[in-house]
């Protein structure tokens, strides 16, 4: 088994004084519990610490947009070559929002995705691990660092969206451990609740109705499908960020392998000529089907359970390679 490297995480968290922390490009529950955490912790040893999230990103979507993004920056910082960079939550290099890192700078990728392609200075993953979030906890641990209100419920949103709410396989004992010593550290789970998965605008509630009414199925329903077009968007009243949750509700049809959501891109610019692309998220029900497998087809990546890929193919295209897909690896099972 690859080495983890966690010591030398943990002292080049101790001893170097600037930092810049980053994830992923859409940076969903874990990705932004994991930023936001990670400040709190280096902030709380008294370190210069820079956050890196694209302009483009925001507005974030609406069930994170009350997270407080301290040291918050939109450029690379001008000291850059002089900072420890620190991947979060991160699988791949080409996941990388940030064009700019020069070379020589140290590179730590925190991250749990079991298909990292371990492209740091300093690789400290752990698969086993339910979500980034549960490694920050950990590492903060170490560092003999008490969570803040702030950093706590980060953590936790980090944990509760990442384990699908504690019903995904990823949901070990350890999650169930951080749980409750996030709550003992005051966490309002309730509150927590409402604000990820109540309150929702009207215009999403809209979208998830379009989306249900385009429901495919395919292959005696092994894959469950939907899409969203442009148009569904604008008839809906809906941001792009609202589509989050849909394909949950697919997985949780009966005889269903894989679930799948093809969204249309809002971005016209991203377009080839005649073709518009698309966003593709998986979900496998229960564990047969290794969906990261199939995104990393299409170069996309993520978990065995949960996984995506951006795509020009053709809705029917994209159907094909999707049962073409499942129907190989259920062969083999």
């Amino acid at each position: 088994m690859t080495p983890d490297h966690r010591a030398e995480v943990l002292r080049h968290l101790r001893e170097a004084e600037r930092f810049l922390l980053l994830t992923h490009v859409a940076p969903d529950g874990d990705a932004l519990g994991s930023l936001v955490a990670m400040e709190g912790v280096l902030s709380a040893l008294g370190k210069d610490v820079a956050l890196y999230v694209a302009a483009d990103e925001f507005p974030l979507p609406y069930e994170y947009s009350f997270l407080e993004l301290r040291g918050l920056v939109h450029q690379p910082p001008a000291d850059l070559a002089e900072r420890c960079v620190v991947f979060l939550d991160c699988g791949n290099v080409d996941r990388n929002p940030l064009a700019a890192l020069q070379e020589g700078t140290t590179l730590l990728n925190i991250d749990h995705h079991h298909d990292n392609t371990r492209f740091g200075t300093i690789d400290h993953v752990v698969p086993d691990a339910s979500c980034t979030t549960e490694i920050v906890w950990d590492l903060m641990k170490d560092l003999d660092i008490a969570p803040t209100p702030a950093v706590a419920d980060a953590l936790y949103i980090g944990l509760v969206t990442d384990t699908g709410r504690f019903m995904y396989e990823n949901t070990g004992t350890r999650a169930h451990v951080m749980a409750a010593e996030l709550i003992d550290a005051g966490v309002d789970v309730q509150g927590i609740y409402r604000r990820l998965y109540e309150e929702m605008p009207y215009g999403k509630l809209a979208l998830l109705g379009r989306a249900l009414d385009s429901i495919e199925r395919h292959d005696d329903g092994r894959l469950t499908l939907t899409r969203l077009t442009r148009e569904d968007y604008a008839l809906a009243g809906a941001e792009e960020s609202y589509s989050e949750g849909v394909v949950d509700h697919l997985r949780s049809v009966r005889g269903t392998k894989v679930a799948a959501l093809a969204r249309e891109l809002l971005d016209a610019d991203c377009d080839r000529p005649g073709v518009r692309r698309a966003k593709v998220s998986l979900r496998s029900t229960d564990g047969s089907v290794d969906v990261s497998a199939i995104a990393r087809e299409q170069g996309g990546g993520g978990h065995r359970q949960a996984a995506g890929f951006t795509t020009s193919l053709p809705h029917g295209e994209l159907v094909a390679f999707l049962r073409g897909a499942i129907c190989a690896q259920l062969a083999l099972a």
